[in-house]
């Protein structure tokens, strides 16, 4: 399975890129698919059937207002997140859902949105779509939300060939250890090698400047959660913090102000804060690999940014290549998505991302990239997926700055080493892989047990 930086990264809408850009991606190809089929005009009725995980925390992730908007024919990466409020509010009142953005179906919130308590044999994010002609089935399609904002219809999870690019790579790994000997055998750095890969699919000027609009979506995404105060949506009454800390970190800039020794690991929390408050309220995000861990990847790079002396794109370019790899090699062998194996597969491969990430751009050699990226998934082994209310708020938005600090803190001890270490990066993604699947549903990501249970009103 081939799989491109741009798989990995991608522009979308929060607050979860397994429950809100997955499902309307799935939505958006569903109705693609009508078309081509022939069917679009004939339909006169759309049923929408959560399962599982989608079921669960739906609701508190927005996926039933994102399948409406695929089913409206929007993307996650050119939907504008400030009018799927005012759309939904006018479908609720008209019981009208313009199918593919121009034809008008009844549709009537409390007979066609499912939520249905039960999971689906091939991934607890699953959900079915249903079209009607009058009193006849049209079409239908089951879609599966794999993490990351991947998306599987029915067929290919039957098949077995999930999603898979077969592209042939000049330099395909799916292991470190394979990784490690070809960076070896060809004197490649990982970032190099990366590209090398990446050219497949496109010119190294598209790769450049693909990756550098990456890099200001996530700026966007940084200045943004810093403009706004107040209260999260969903009900928990969660104060954004982001704005009052960035306040608070500019007046320590000034003089005759006492600065704080701990400033820098300070601002690294503003910077993810951020983005995950900005992705708690559906605004427009960087998936990195998914949202609910999508702060740690640019705080880490910010934080770079901001204490470097010396600063060029050229490491922006290396830092997502590098990221990315550890990123193949945690979806290739575990997986990214809190459904399946807890938070561990979100915030844990996203710290370890991270933490390769800095490592390249710092100079490490590959076997210390690897040693960064084993200390940071390491330290995340277990991470439950349990937020409360089913919203990414608590203890998603905290957890991402704490992972973003210990990113930068495993790249540090591994470029103080000499790349070796007692247990390797396979181990560490093999284990995260085997604890998901030992740990118990209620854990991954249904609000069913851990914080999500346990909050109570102080």
């Amino acid at each position: 399975m081939a799989i491109s930086v741009f798989d990995l990264f991608k522009i979308g809408i929060g607050p979860s890129s397994s429950h809100t850009v997955g499902p309307m991606r799935a939505a958006a190809l569903f109705v693609q698919g009508l078309r081509e089929r022939g069917l679009l005009e004939q339909v006169r009725r759309v049923e929408v059937q959560l399962y599982g995980s989608l079921s669960a925390t739906g609701i508190g992730h927005g996926s039933d207002n994102a399948v409406i908007m695929g089913l409206m024919g929007e993307w996650p990466d050119a939907i504008d997140p400030s009018l799927i409020g005012l759309r939904i509010e006018t479908l609720r009142e008209t019981n009208t859902l313009l199918l593919d953005g121009r034809l008008p179906v009844p549709f009537l919130w409390s007979r066609d949105m499912r939520l249905i308590d039960e999971n689906l044999p091939f991934h607890p994010n699953a959900m079915t779509l249903v079209v009607f002609a009058d009193d006849t089935e049209l079409h239908r399609d089951t879609y599966y939300s794999v993490g990351g904002g991947f998306v599987v219809d029915q067929a290919q999870a039957a098949s077995g060939v999930a999603d898979m690019d077969r592209t042939e790579l000049p330099y395909d790994f799916s292991s470190a250890v394979q990784l490690l000997s070809l960076c070896k055998t060809h004197n490649l750095r990982v970032a190099e090698l990366m590209l090398a890969n990446e050219k497949v699919w496109r010119s190294e000027e598209d790769i450049r400047s693909g990756l550098m609009k990456l890099w200001r979506a996530m700026q966007d995404c940084v200045e943004q959660g810093l403009k706004h105060e107040g209260i999260l949506p969903g009900g928990l009454n969660v104060r954004r913090r982001a704005a009052r800390l960035h306040r608070s970190l500019q007046e320590l800039g000034k003089p005759n102000v006492i600065g704080s020794t701990l400033s820098a690991m300070e601002w690294v929390n503003l910077f993810a804060l951020a983005v995950n408050e900005e992705n708690a309220a559906g605004g427009r995000m960087v998936t990195a690999p998914t949202n609910g861990a999508a702060g740690i990847i640019p705080a880490v790079l910010h934080y770079f940014m901001k204490f470097s002396e010396v600063v060029t794109e050229a490491n922006v370019v290396d830092y997502f290549l590098s990221a990315a790899a550890v990123g193949i090699l945690c979806k290739k062998n575990a997986s990214i998505s809190g459904a399946e194996v807890g938070c561990q597969g979100e915030v844990g491969s996203a710290c370890a991302m991270a933490a390769a990430g800095l490592a390249e751009i710092l100079g490490a050699t590959p076997e210390q990239l690897c040693n960064a990226a084993e200390i940071g998934l390491e330290h995340n082994l277990g991470l439950t997926c349990d937020p409360v209310g089913g919203l990414v708020q608590v203890p998603c938005i905290e957890r991402n700055a704490i992972a973003a600090v210990k990113a930068i803190n495993a790249a540090q001890m591994a470029l103080r080493g000499d790349g070796q270490h007692f247990i390797s990066l396979d181990r560490v993604i093999r284990t995260m892989r085997d604890t998901g699947a030992d740990m118990h549903d209620k854990y991954k990501e249904t609000s069913r047990g851990g914080l999500a249970v346990s909050a109570v009103e102080c």
